[in-house]
């Protein structure tokens, strides 16, 4: 191999934006939809911005039939003089220089979101086209740029009567190659969150392709969005708790309220970011809530000693809660670097809530008794899962094998390669067993419909069969025993029949992955396979399709002077193992889903909806949908 040289002549610089456009993936994450979406939030993040310093009031989102972003707020106008480092305008130096704007202690704002303070810049740096319009002191500016190059100078293009910018960017499909059309249930659930987040603002969202504007305007703030997001829920107190203090230059806010189901939904926010991985915001919170429950419970003989004092998961059950906080310097740390690291912010936020949570209790007695019976009950389930768990480890460590009896493992004890199919009953298992490829496919039969863990505690979960066996098998364990370096399994995979009780198995095992075990969702272990509905029959010529339309197209392409004959499975156990093998199991040939967690509010509420106790909501998600269902499967 030849040598080649390695010097000063080997080392690029990247001019202005050329580093955005050459590695975009490092300032927005990815160039997939998620992507395509951040540029939204870069800008929207601005307009915030403005918002919390208390400059802006409305902000309004556009899609344009032509698929661009329109973004327009009342805010005070970018600034338009020269910048004395640049020697051009603010507007146009904020919109070609990384990291070029009022949030790096330059006194512009405060409290700012985003963030990594890329914003303005990188949006203009993938895009076509980017156009702004700044509204400022009575006088109306404009400046347009191409792929991030300004094309003139700012310039004056009439009068103003308001104050504000507008952005508008046309997504570039050199970067954006998977897709450029903005998904409006993505951008609307988002806009609504940010509207929940910044109390009294407005945040109106249009879509110029099908029509359609809403508008969202919470004065409530964060107690509102918990009123949304316990909506489907049984309450177990009418008032909803809210606290919010200030202490140097960090605002607070939580609120709460406790239902009667079982999981804890607790979402907390830096600067309007989501932190998924909690941090020392979310470890103030809880270390304050357990404290002054256990010291109502101690005070007001509901417990006899601090022996019996309830524990984090006890006092959390049924909790639905919103932690925001605004902080002048936030620094995030974790994977995806969503987690809040302040160590200053732990003893804030537990001094904050404890004082108000404290007060809460002792004004308000029956809510704190029915809260403090909440974890009473939570711990006895607690104590009687541990027997449950315990019982399931003696039983293994006494079994020749701990592997469930009826699982039909594969032989690779590597888990990178690994895949096990759950199906539904032994006659599909035993077509499953037949035409898998032993060395890497396992098989676990379940029979009939696994417990709804919606409305089930642990100990129920625990002495439940067909969930027992699955926890086995994956090897993980769930709850406090959960450990992703056990994962037997790279892929689970839900194999049930494409009918009503296949669809309704496959929802139990989606409600279980996602309420105990949602790491395996959250990190992509889990797949819905895609069995055929029907098989046509040309002579000796065989296609299967998976859905009416493909039948209807595949018809329709024979022509009307063929007659094939059409076979419609009903069940997984109608195919011979090689036709299951070529159509649902062969890696080269099958269709699997992935089972993606883009969401996890929507996700709960969806849960909720379709799983809980409360039938009100399910009767009219059913009534709404109705119209969509052509073929009832009873």
């Amino acid at each position: 191999m030849a040598e080649q040289n390695y010097d000063a002549s080997s080392i690029q610089v990247l001019e202005g934006l050329e580093a955005v456009r050459k590695r975009p993936g490092m300032y927005i994450g990815s160039t997939s939809s998620r992507g395509l979406h951040h540029l939204v939030w870069e800008i929207v993040d601005n307009s915030i911005d403005e918002a919390l310093a208390g400059y802006c009031d409305e902000i309004t989102v556009e899609i344009e039939e032509d698929n661009s972003i329109k973004v327009i707020d009342n805010g005070r106008g970018i600034p338009v003089d020269i910048h004395e480092k640049t020697g051009r305008s603010t507007v146009e130096t904020i919109l070609t220089v990384l990291h070029a704007g009022g949030k790096f202690g330059g006194g512009g704002y405060k409290v700012s979101g985003g963030l990594h303070g890329v914003g303005a810049s990188v949006v203009n740096a993938l895009s076509t086209r980017l156009e702004v319009i700044v509204n400022k002191d009575g006088v109306k500016y404009f400046e347009a740029f191409e792929r991030g190059v300004p094309i003139g100078d700012l310039e004056v293009v009439g009068d103003a009567d308001h104050s504000g910018t507008t952005v508008q960017f046309w997504p570039d499909p050199e970067i954006f190659t998977e897709t450029q059309v903005y998904d409006y249930d993505i951008l609307r659930n988002r806009i609504r969150e940010l509207a929940f987040l910044n109390k009294g603002l407005q945040i109106n969202i249009v879509d110029r392709r099908f029509g359609k504007r809403e508008e969202f305007h919470y004065e409530g703030g964060i107690k509102e969005y918990i009123a949304y997001l316990n909506k489907n829920k049984e309450s177990i107190h009418e008032e909803i708790i809210y606290v919010e203090g200030e202490r140097d230059d960090i605002m607070v806010e939580v609120a709460m309220q406790y239902n009667s189901g079982y999981t804890t939904n607790l979402y907390s926010f830096t600067n309007n970011i989501h932190t998924h991985e909690g941090g020392t915001h979310e470890e103030g919170f809880r270390r304050a809530l357990t404290r002054v429950i256990n010291n109502y419970a101690l005070k007001n003989n509901f417990i006899k000693s601090t022996e019996d004092n309830l524990t984090g998961d006890d006092v959390r059950e049924g909790l639905t809660c919103i932690i925001s906080i605004k902080h002048p310097d936030p620094q995030f740390e974790g994977q995806t670097k969503t987690k809040l690291g302040n160590s200053e912010v732990r003893a804030i936020v537990d001094k904050i809530f404890a004082e108000k949570f404290e007060e809460f209790l002792l004004e308000n007695p029956e809510s704190a008794g029915q809260i403090i019976e909440k974890g009473l009950m939570a711990a006895r389930a607690r104590v009687a899962a541990k027997r449950a768990r315990e019982l399931t480890r003696r039983k293994n460590v006494l079994e020749i094998s701990s592997l469930p009896g009826k699982l039909a493992d594969c032989s690779s004890k590597d888990a990178s390669i690994s895949e096990i199919y759950i199906v539904e009953g032994d006659s599909a298992g035993g077509s499953a067993k037949q035409g898998r490829d032993s060395k890497f496919q396992a098989i676990l039969p379940i029979r009939g419909k696994i417990l709804n863990v919606e409305k089930a505690r642990l100990d129920r979960i625990f002495a439940n069969t067909e969930i027992r066996s699955m926890i086995t098998a994956f090897g993980t364990g769930i709850g406090e025993d959960f450990t992703i370096e056990k994962l037997r399994y790279n892929k689970i995979v839900i194999m049930t029949d494409a009918d009503v009780d296949g669809a309704h198995i496959r929802t139990l095992l989606l409600t279980f992955f996602y309420r105990h075990i949602p790491q395996l969702v959250e990190q992509g272990h889990i797949y819905i396979a895609q069995p055929p509905l029907y098989k046509i029959q040309v002579g000796k010529s065989a296609q299967y399709v998976y859905s009416d339309e493909e039948l209807d197209a595949a018809l329709a392409e024979l022509g009307p002077n063929v007659k094939p004959g059409i076979q419609r499975y009903k069940g997984l156990g109608e195919m011979n193992p090689e036709q299951l093998w070529e159509t649902t199991m062969d890696p080269e040939t099958r269709t699997f889903l992935q089972v993606k967690l883009e969401d996890a509010m929507e996700a709960d509420q969806v849960f909720d909806m379709l799983m809980g106790e409360n039938v009100e909501p399910r009767r009219d998600f059913i009534q709404e949908n109705a119209i969509y269902v052509k073929n009832l499967d009873i």
